[in-house]
């Protein structure tokens, strides 16, 4: 399997409670390799750049007075089928609906505020890290664990 690259967010919830570090450590334990992480605050445009599919429903003004209230940490991971493993390490949207093993059954009990965001496509992944990053900010590299992460042609 090619090696693929997802955005992941660390929503305002994950900062304010303080769970960055953890949800970080479950996510290199797993084997995907961080290329790139930065902290910021969205702006209005950003969250609609993000949202574009959501943002003429009737929950879209919360979510984007909620995603918007603090920071949020960005991050690009890097890893066979990168993206379908972090939606398997998330669990589903609910947390009180996730099992416990996922990042949102393990830490959070809302669909809201459910702590972290992964692209949910290898395409959306694409659009999502150019909202958040410039080509500059994700670095490639060679870790000494690559090799013993996964084949090359897994």
């Amino acid at each position: 399997m090619a090696r693929e690259r997802s955005l992941v967010l660390f929503k305002p919830d994950a900062v304010q409670r303080r769970l960055c570090g953890r949800l970080l450590t479950r996510i290199e334990e797993k084997g995907l390799k961080v290329v790139g992480m930065k902290m910021l605050r969205l702006t209005s445009e950003m969250a609609r750049a993000h949202y574009r599919e959501h943002v003429q429903k009737p929950f879209y003004p919360a979510l984007e007075a909620f995603i918007t209230s603090a920071p949020v940490i960005a991050l690009v991971v890097e890893g066979p089928g990168a993206v379908e493993v972090m939606r398997r390490l998330m669990g589903p949207t609910n947390g009180r609906e996730a099992p416990p093993g996922t990042l949102r059954g393990d830490f959070g009990l809302s669909r809201q505020m459910n702590l972290i965001h992964g692209s949910d496509s290898v395409e959306s992944a694409r659009r999502e890290i150019e909202i958040y990053f410039q080509p500059h900010e994700i670095f490639e590299y060679e870790s000494v664990l690559d090799g013993n992460i996964a084949l090359p042609d897994e």
